[in-house]
């Protein structure tokens, strides 16, 4: 089974748009009949809403595909940040 890991870029993704993005489905609309169809389960259990949300910690299972989703990682700041103000 195929597992990817993928880093939100905010505090969720709709699932046609997570499938999309991790390349699992070809295009919006693929996704979109994926998820009618049945195909996909959201933490263990069948998911038909197209665009609900998925946030941080969830895992999306489509046949022979596990997508662990994960929170955005903070970057650390920068030394110019840190600096004092000039004078």
């Amino acid at each position: 089974m195929n597992l990817i890991d993928f880093e939100l870029r905010g505090d969720h993704i709709a699932l046609d748009a997570l499938l999309k993005a991790t390349g699992v489905s070809p295009s919006g609309g693929a996704a979109k009949a994926l998820v009618a169809a049945g195909g996909v389960q959201v933490d263990g259990r069948d998911e038909l809403r197209k665009t609900c949300k998925i946030r941080a910690g969830q895992v999306v299972a489509v046949t022979g595909c596990r997508i662990r989703v994960a929170a955005p990682v903070m970057s650390a700041p920068t030394a110019a940040a840190d600096a004092p103000p000039g004078p």
